[in-house]
């Protein structure tokens, strides 16, 4: 069973996390052995034919850059770890709020906002349900209209679905031929915001986990 549903959501930009290319660890290696191939070259060169003046200045130079390489590198990466702390710091505002994406949502019994975005030849639509596993569950004709609609969370007998994990997707269709299958995007509480590898993801209330930059629609908890 499903119902249309005006809704006003406010468009949020989600902030980027800038992302740092980094092989410090592998520079700060070759660095080191750079030094130790550097010290024994000078420690067991031949005292009768000293290595020559201008091939230390040559090597002293290629440690020079190596050195500030790997300076270089760190300074970025701290750089990166800040902007990634400022950024999951910018969103704990977003702690308790319904975010919408295109992604899986807990369905605890009551029902669910999906947002429609049917084809625009589209003369028939329907919403298909999917359970955790990917398996569709049930399949509703739906107007052609990009107006939220609500899924109830009951099958075609009016028996309640089981409380759990839940994605849809749009059929449309042109006369008997499908002519776009698009997963829909749905509201989920948001109840954590983490960092992982330096990208800021967000914890909806079924423990799933999305990038913030999949969030396209903000609202108040209903």
């Amino acid at each position: 069973m499903i119902n249309a549903i005006p809704t006003t959501t406010a468009q949020l930009p989600s902030p980027t996390v800038p992302e740092v290319s980094s092989n410090s660890a592998g520079i700060a290696t070759d660095f080191d052995t750079f030094l130790k191939m550097l010290t024994a070259q000078a420690k067991y060169q031949d005292p009768l034919e000293p290595i020559d003046a201008s091939t230390y200045s040559s090597q002293l130079a290629q440690f020079s850059m190596v050195e500030q390489q790997v300076k270089t590198n760190d300074a970025l990466a701290a750089l990166a770890t800040q902007s990634s702390i400022s950024s999951i710091g910018s969103l704990a505002s977003w702690v308790g709020m319904e975010a919408r994406a295109a992604a899986p949502t807990y369905f605890d019994g009551s029902p669910v906002s999906i947002s429609a975005n049917p084809a625009s030849v589209s003369d028939r639509t329907e919403l298909v349900v999917l359970d955790e596993t990917g398996n569709e569950v049930q399949r509703i004709k739906v107007p052609v209209s990009s107006e939220p609609i609500e899924w109830a969370g009951v099958d075609d007998s009016g028996d309640p679905f089981e409380k759990g994990l839940y994605s849809f997707k749009i059929d449309s269709f042109q006369g008997e031929d499908l002519v776009l299958s698009e997963t829909a995007e749905v509201y989920s509480t948001i109840s954590e915001a983490q960092l992982r590898n330096g990208q800021v993801f967000l914890i909806l209330d079924g423990g799933q986990a999305i990038s913030s930059s999949a969030v396209t629609g903000l609202r108040n908890a209903s």
